[in-house]
């Protein structure tokens, strides 16, 4: 693959778990344009690491539901989503997932501690359109990267991040944009007090 020709695409992953319960993980994976290959990267401390080492396949799947995002992100998706079985591979699809991507692991680079695992997409599905563009829905994104973040930046930047990213949510989010903001605010203060007590 050519590395210019990559772009990011934020979705989210399902694996299969050992015991074949699904895994559901957000990730931006570098595809290419017609997106039947790309190159994922997780760490190695990763379920999604564990899932795709061992099983060689996911679904990838581009969604609007961007509270779904924040869950994946932070841990908080119980109950998980609608799953329906995968075509090709052996996974899990998201039922209101907008449009989906099986995909076998075609190589696996593990010599850091970010991984980077070459994939081919197998099989493709759509269940819906995607719901558009819109501030809020992106400013939730960001927000749920920021969360994720939480031990590794300085505390004075995600405080700062998260009052800019109020402003578009406050200005242009549904329901779901502002319940999710709303449970990664919370996540994100939650997450600091035990830094604050140290």
């Amino acid at each position: 693959m050519s590395e210019p020709q990559l772009r990011i695409l934020e979705g989210v992953v399902t694996t299969l778990n050992d015991d074949g319960s699904a895994n559901v993980a957000p990730m931006g994976p570098k595809v290419d344009q017609a997106c039947q290959q790309f190159v994922l990267r997780p760490f190695q401390t990763s379920r999604t690491y564990q899932n795709l080492a061992r099983s060689k396949a996911g679904v990838l799947h581009v969604t609007d539901d961007v509270e779904l995002l924040a869950r994946a992100a932070i841990g908080r998706l119980d109950p998980l989503p609608a799953i329906k079985p995968a075509g090709t591979v052996d996974g899990v699809v998201l039922c209101d997932a907008c449009r989906w991507y099986e995909f076998e692991v075609t190589a696996i680079d593990d010599r850091q501690a970010r991984t980077e695992i070459q994939a081919q997409v197998v099989a493709t599905g759509r269940h819906r359109d995607f719901f558009g563009f819109n501030r809020a829905k992106h400013a939730v994104l960001e927000a749920a990267i920021l969360a994720t973040r939480v031990n590794l930046l300085p505390w004075e930047e995600i405080q700062a991040e998260f009052a800019r990213l109020a402003i578009p949510v406050a200005k242009t989010a549904g329901p779901q944009e502002e319940q999710a903001f709303r449970l990664l605010s919370e996540y994100v203060q939650q997450a600091r007090r035990p830094l604050a007590d140290k």
